[in-house]
């Protein structure tokens, strides 16, 4: 029994205080969830699933060690099973708005900035996640991997990852941006780049009294004005992600602001950009000022470098669609988890939350004992105006892609060894 106690404590951690289990508890109870008295409770499986997200999705096998547990794989994987989405959904949701309220966002000009970009996370080959997500084009059946297009909003000021949305792979931007828009308050303002300045997202915007600053579509043409208030007509085509109806509801035209910005920045391709908002005071929201909050758009890449390559969602795990889902929420509990380890060794450190290695609080989180404070971790210097070509200078292994199924090729093999 001691050593039963031990390995519990073991997996809890530091996260005791932040990820308690009388919440964990609560949320199982509005859901009527009942188990036995037995190992993996669904505290228990949370913290099993945050340990494996921060292990970079390791190995069940590999998780029982960590723990020091003793349970079996296919016990694991029915304890995750009984516990539905809408459980993984609820807790992350109430852990991530727990952190954001222990450290108030700061604003920009009174507006809260949220990031908004779409990105693809890979995942197992099985007839189930063939037919949900679809694989890349190009691929023969049985040649290819299944992807899953992943929307995904953060908060600019902190970086937690307030919202996710998994869809089928060939799914515009565009299409759940909606849906993203139910996680926003009034005034808030949505940060993003040209695929989402379109006539009908901004319209929504405005009617939901939110705000957008994003580059201008490719689709309308350039002004000479530095910055100018237009009106935008609607399209006589509705746009394939809405409905007749919904798009029958926005109005005949809207004003917006584009703001014509030079580039100065080296290693940029880009001389000249037009932004496109809904912030139509030129005093209260000067040019120089959108253009340096457009700028920081690019976090939103670092927080998905952060999520898919340092904490390894880029191939998920889970061979089923549920599974795939509740996958996706534990890691965005554990990045956001990692998000506050970070904004307290910045407020200890003085330095922007930001500058806080990412790693190094998902290492101390792996680690760190009940009640440890958050020691001094790794701060990256400031290099403004820093800039790589985009090119993989490690080459991948010189072997033939494969075009064929796997029992194709071996059957082939077999017969002539070729």
């Amino acid at each position: 029994m001691d050593s039963f106690a031990a390995a519990i404590a073991q997996i809890k951690g530091n996260l005791e205080q932040i990820l308690p289990d009388a919440v964990i508890d609560h949320i199982a109870g509005l859901l009527d969830l009942a188990w036995r008295d037995c190992t993996l409770t669904p505290a228990v499986t949370v913290r099993l699933a945050v340990r494996r997200c921060l292990e970079g999705g390791t190995a069940v096998s590999h998780l029982r060690h960590l723990s020091g547990l003793d349970f079996h794989r296919s016990s694991y994987g029915r304890a995750v099973q009984r516990l539905p989405e809408t459980f993984f959904t609820l807790l992350t949701g109430v852990v991530t708005r727990k952190l954001r309220r222990d450290r108030p966002a700061k604003l920009w000009h009174g507006h809260r900035v949220l990031l908004l970009d779409g990105s693809g996370v890979s995942m197992p080959d099985t007839p189930e996640l063939q037919g949900a997500f679809g694989q890349p084009g190009g691929q023969r059946p049985g040649c290819g991997f299944p992807v899953a297009h992943l929307l995904a909003l953060f908060d600019h000021a902190d970086g937690y990852l307030v919202e996710t949305h998994l869809a089928p792979l060939r799914t515009h931007d565009l299409a759940h941006a909606p849906v993203m828009h139910d996680a926003l308050q009034t005034g808030d303002l949505l940060l993003a780049d040209r695929a989402f300045g379109s006539f009908a997202h901004l319209a929504l915007l405005q009617g939901r009294g939110l705000h957008g600053l994003f580059r201008q579509h490719q689709r309308r043409p350039r002004g000479l004005r530095r910055d100018r208030l237009v009106t935008y007509p609607k399209p006589k085509e509705k746009p394939s992600w809405m409905t007749a109806a919904e798009y029958a509801e926005l109005p005949e035209m809207i004003a917006v602001r584009e703001v014509r910005v030079k580039v100065r920045v080296p290693g940029c391709r880009v001389r000249h950009l037009v932004l496109v908002t809904t912030l139509l005071d030129r005093a209260k929201y000067p040019a120089c000022e959108l253009a340096k909050l457009y700028k920081q758009r690019w976090q939103v890449e670092t927080n998905l470098r952060h999520l898919k390559t340092t904490l390894n969602m880029d191939v998920l795990r889970s061979q089923t669609l549920d599974g795939v889902r509740k996958e996706v929420q534990a890691f965005t509990l554990t990045y956001n988890l990692a998000r506050s380890v970070m904004a307290t060794a910045g407020a200890q450190q003085e330095v922007p939350a930001d500058r806080i290695s990412f790693i190094d609080a998902v290492r101390w989180l792996r680690q760190a004992k009940a009640d440890e404070p958050v020691p001094e971790l790794l701060v990256h210097p400031e290099c403004p105006g820093r800039f790589e070509p985009r090119v993989v200078k490690r080459r991948p292994k010189s072997y033939r892609r494969m075009t064929r199924p796997r029992n194709e090729l071996k059957e082939a093999l077999k017969n002539n060894g070729k």
